[in-house]
């Protein structure tokens, strides 16, 4: 027997792929948001999920990230990146904000 939910992870798997390389990346240039680059959205969609530095509860060398998480948790950043193509900048910025200050740095000023 399978786990419930587990017919969804590929799909889930795909849509963080083209949420972070291509959806936000393009939305971001189109409406001019403070991040722009695909490293960066993943970094924001990852720290959220796993609530902090995500190389900090990650393999970094065990195969990409966003394969590591639980289902519940790329739901979860598939969820949040959704939510950043509806709310934009505003809410990338909060997020933004937040990753950095999990990994010691200062907010960026914009």
């Amino acid at each position: 027997m399978t786990e419930p939910g587990a017919d969804r992870r590929p799909a889930l798997l795909e849509r963080y792929r083209a949420l972070v390389d291509h959806d936000l990346p393009a939305a971001a240039r189109a409406d001019g948001w403070s991040l722009r680059l695909n490293h960066c959205f993943g970094r924001v969609l990852l720290d959220d999920a796993v609530g902090g530095c995500w190389y900090d509860h990650l393999d970094r060398r065990g195969g990409p990230a966003y394969r590591q998480l639980d289902d519940a948790q790329l739901g979860g950043a598939v969820a949040l990146g959704e939510r950043l193509l509806t709310e934009g900048d505003p809410l990338l910025r909060t997020l933004d904000a937040r990753s950095l200050a999990w990994r010691g740095k200062a907010p960026k000023r914009y």
